[in-house]
């Protein structure tokens, strides 16, 4: 049976707050995994730039004694040439750790908000923020 309009305003800021809290652990949680696997190419380009004259040309002691501008641009052709794969590995360990957490399926749908009686997970998907009693197998293409 439908919900009065009072209450559906309620579920659907509650779902709507909880679907946005799902989103911003999603958020972090690639943030956190994009930043650790693509470190070395940060630190790779950031010296290559600190130490080319053309661009920031810094006067630390490994800027003049170690890379002068042909290593510099080697070390900015490199870490943009690592990248590629290590975006692909970030991306892997990212969906894997999204599937094995089942992160995606804690997204509720607001028809919850519209009517009275309606489960906080549906059929054939089971998470740790669903309700106890619905199938634990999951199909990441259903």
């Amino acid at each position: 049976e439908p919900r009065s309009p009072c209450c559906c305003l309620a579920w659907a800021l509650l779902i709507g707050t909880m679907n946005s809290l799902v989103f911003l652990l999603n958020l972090l949680l690639m943030f956190v995994i994009f930043t650790i696997v693509l470190l070395p190419t940060i630190v790779v380009v950031y010296f290559g730039f600190q130490c080319h004259s053309q661009v920031l040309h810094s006067s630390a002691r490994y800027c003049k004694s170690i890379l002068d501008d042909n290593s510099s641009s080697a070390l900015i052709i490199l870490g943009f040439v690592i990248m590629s794969p290590l975006l692909v590995v970030a991306m892997a360990i990212y969906c894997s750790l999204a599937r094995r957490l089942q992160l995606l399926v804690c997204f509720q749908p607001y028809s919850l908000a519209l009517y009275k009686g309606g489960r906080w997970c549906r059929r054939g998907e089971g998470a740790p923020c669903c309700a106890r009693g619905c199938n634990t197998q999951l199909k990441a293409w259903v």
